[in-house]
Order: C-alpha cells, then structure tokens, then sequence
C-alpha cells in the first residue's frame, strides 16, 4: 500500500528537535562527536560517563541543550536508577547510544578471565542493562532510536584484541536481535562500524608506529584517516526521520576498508 505520509523537507528529513539522546561515553572521543552533531539536528543531550568533570566540560561547551549524568557502565544494577535520574531531570530518552567502551590490547594467552569479563561487562552487558531500562518509557510512547558503536573489530580479525573483538562482534547479534523484536513497537535499532579515525589516542599511537600507519592507509581505498566528525553525521542520520525505514543495520564509516583489498 502506498505511504500516504507527506514528503519530508530537507530540513525535517535530518532535523531532531524534541528528541532526547543519552550517550554512554559522550564526554570524548566519538561520544563527544556524535553528541555535538545530535545538538546541531536539534536533540538534547544527556552525557553519560564516569568523570563528572570531562562531563561537564562537554556538557558546557556543547550549550544549553546538553547535560550529563555520571554512571559506570559497567555497574549494571545502577542502570534503572539512571535512567529514572535523567528523565526526572531532563525527560524521556527517546536516542539511546549505547558507545561506551574501553580498548584492551593482548591476546587470549595474556588475557585473564577477571580481564575478559570486565570488558564484556562495560560494552556488552552495560549496554543490554542499559537498553532494557529504557525500552519500556520507548514502547510506551512507540517511539525511539537504539544505536550501537560497532567497530572494524566487529568483522575481522586484529591482532591481540581478542576480548575487543569478542565484545565488538556480539554487538552484531544484538543489533539484529533487538530490531526484530522492537521495530514492531516502533523502535529501531541500528550500528555504525567506525574504520579508522583520528583522534587524540589514534594520532599518538599512529604517530609511534609509522609501519602502522602504513598498514592502516594502504587498505583504506580513499587513502585517508577519517574524523570523528564523519561518525557524528551517520549519527543524525541512523536517527532522524530520513532513516525511518532502515533498521537493523551496521553501517561502516570507513572510508572503504571492509569492502577493500
């Protein structure tokens, strides 16, 4: 049957006004991109990290339509109690991004299980905490957005980033998983696969190892770091009205790596 719905404008097609996003790790580094572009379409933001002060630094600089909540991930049975923190205090999440994480870099052999199980607690099952505290306040209005920071990680092998990559891929389950059961509810659920990006960590690693940096650029078809700018505004996209028919998916911003040889 066709869509009887009227056209979207280029402005309402990518626009949030009224939207609520909360955003693990939003204080830096991709968080922070993806909140600043989210603030540009019109949400409001809510920061959520466990350093009040890179919080409220962002929060600051991001203006008046951002604030935070401090919160550890990985303390899962704090995740109700944020979650009625920030709609006591700002509204209804209707963006959920579940983004925090933290790198680990060896390999099985090195790796204890007390390791593996902290970090499949903050991105695994920090975000799962996380995702159904809110989705109950998203099925009651039959609304909402749930969006996964994947990685390259999530589709091939690195070297000694065996956890990481352990996490990264069982994001791919959820995302499919949660799409299927919530998108009847009028919730979708999408990822973004960042490539490589600069930033402040990256440029310094990159910066010590220029056989790295080789290896990097050489299998990246448009020959070029991304920027976390470029995350940001895939983003707005996965979440505003343009993309009401995409759901379930993980979209690469990589600048051609997982389709490159």
């Amino acid at each position: 049957m066709p869509d009887a719905r009227p056209f979207f404008t280029l402005q309402q097609a990518f626009r949030l006004d009224g939207e609520l996003a909360l955003i693990t790790g939003g204080a830096t580094g991709l968080g922070r991109a993806m909140a600043h572009a989210l603030v540009e379409a019109g949400a409001q933001v809510v920061l959520v990290g466990r350093r009040r002060d890179q919080l409220e630094k962002a929060a600051q600089e991001l203006g008046p339509n951002a604030g935070y909540a401090t919160h550890d991930v990985a303390n899962t049975a704090h995740a109700p109690a944020l979650v009625e923190d920030v709609r006591a205090r700002y509204g209804a999440v209707t963006i959920l991004v579940n983004n925090a994480g933290n790198h680990f870099k060896k390999t099985v052999e090195e790796t204890e299980e007390g390791e593996f199980r902290h970090l499949l607690d903050t991105h695994v099952t920090g975000a799962y905490a996380l995702t159904k505290a809110i989705v109950p306040s998203m099925v009651e209005r039959g609304h909402g957005h749930i969006l996964f920071t994947a990685s390259m990680a999530s589709f091939f092998g690195l070297s000694k980033v065996f956890a990481y990559s352990t996490a990264k891929s069982a994001y791919l389950g959820m995302v499919r998983s949660l799409a299927v059961d919530l998108s009847p509810k009028g919730i979708r659920v999408n990822a973004i696969a960042p490539g490589f990006i600069e930033t402040e960590i990256s440029r310094k690693a990159m910066e010590g190892d220029p056989a790295r940096k080789h290896r990097v650029l050489s299998r990246t078809p448009m020959g070029r770091f991304g920027v976390p700018e470029d995350v940001g505004w895939a983003a707005v996209y996965l979440s505003s009205p343009a993309a009401r028919f995409v759901n379930g998916v993980v979209l690469p911003v990589d600048g051609g790596v997982l389709i490159g040889f």
